[in-house]
């Protein structure tokens, strides 16, 4: 999906636009069929206990909560259009259904990404006051305030996603198939919103994580109260958040502002075609890795993890546990500082440190 340049020998068949340009879509079939598969196996279960543990930080009144929830719901909804997107593949990129189905499963999927972007730029600027600022800014780590901010990221996108519904969507290609959600050569009305996706939708947001995110490791290092094994999985947790967005989102918006600059013949489609859309594909992943990432902050989750993998060692390799199980598994990297685990204190008056600490032991009522 993405914008470019009308043709004026544009025709329509049925209500549908004539693509002008003869499009190999066999990466469709060969890729896309198997990962999908993949991210719906994957995906559906571990959104599932996303879900389930974002609902307790809700319980337990924590903010964070709120996104974690958001940002799991924007991952279903996009997943829940994934077997219509399969079935779309496997009838060779040919779209049965009726053109309002096409924009809405065109929205879900494409929007998921905006919106899965606002709420991991949330988490970030969360963790950030809370690490970096933990005795301030108290009223924009409310839940009244993750909820005001939760329903300004769905409406500005859901206004995004509405501009579709005012376009032809569905395109008839050289062999009669009906493509959704795909024109060659872009429509002129596609320019602008394709520049807010890229300056406003991921540009801006990955400013705003990786300076909140350099800014908690710069905290982290100067902290004295903070044990060096909690520093580094706080280190690793930064890395790994960055890594994801960055192998997730940003091939895909490279090759959207070009195609959106570039675009201007069929030559250049069909040379650009496959490495479009596997940008595209590396953004559906975002829905896996969200809920390893911001899922499992909780020490419940941690311990359930720890004794799943426990359980499995013992079933599949006969092996002994190492009693120091603190760095045993993946998921410990997931420990940011949520507010049911972080306490942060004046180390010494005199010299103001701040001494962050994590995972500090809570009663069982309290644990999320």
């Amino acid at each position: 999906m993405g914008g470019a340049h009308g043709n004026d020998s544009a025709m329509s068949m049925n209500g549908s636009e004539l693509i002008n340009c003869t499009i190999d879509h066999q990466i469709h079939q060969y890729l896309f069929a198997g990962a999908y598969i993949l991210i719906l196996i994957v995906g559906l279960p571990s959104n599932a206990y996303s879900l389930y543990h974002a609902w307790l930080q809700l319980r337990a009144r924590n903010e964070l909560g709120v996104y974690l929830l958001n940002l799991t719901i924007s991952d279903l909804l996009y997943l829940a259009s994934l077997p219509m997107w399969l079935q779309y593949i496997f009838l060779g990129d040919h779209w049965q259904y009726h053109e309002w189905l096409c924009q809405l499963c065109g929205v879900l999927l494409y929007e998921n990404i905006y919106i899965s972007i606002g709420f991991l730029c949330c988490i970030s600027i969360d963790r950030y006051l809370a690490v970096v600022y933990p005795f301030r800014f108290s009223a924009f780590r409310s839940m009244r305030a993750a909820t005001l901010v939760s329903a300004f990221i769905w409406l500005k996108e859901l206004a995004v996603g509405a501009i579709f519904f005012h376009h032809k969507v569905l395109s008839v290609d050289a062999t009669k198939q009906r493509v959704c959600f795909e024109h060659y050569p872009m429509k002129d009305w596609e320019h602008p919103v394709n520049y807010y996706r890229f300056f406003v939708g991921f540009l801006f947001p990955l400013f705003i994580l990786a300076v909140s995110y350099f800014r908690v490791l710069r905290a982290v290092g100067k902290s004295a109260g903070t044990q060096s094994s909690q520093k580094t999985r706080i280190k690793h947790l930064v890395t790994s958040t960055i890594l994801i967005f960055l192998i997730c989102f940003l091939p895909y918006h490279v090759f959207l502002l070009t195609r959106t600059m570039l675009e201007r013949n069929c030559e250049f489609i069909e040379k650009i075609f496959n490495y479009y859309h596997f940008s595209l594909l590396l953004t559906s992943f975002n829905c896996v890795a969200d809920p390893a990432l911001y899922c499992f902050v909780s020490e419940s989750a941690q311990r359930g993890i720890q004794q799943a993998q426990q359980a499995c060692a013992k079933v599949l390799c006969c092996c002994r546990q190492p009693e120091d199980n603190g760095m045993a598994i993946s998921g410990r990297l997931a420990v940011t500082a949520t507010k049911s685990s972080e306490v942060a204190t004046n180390a010494e008056g005199r010299t103001g440190a701040t001494m962050v600490t994590l995972l500090k032991p809570m009663k069982p009522s309290q644990a999320v």
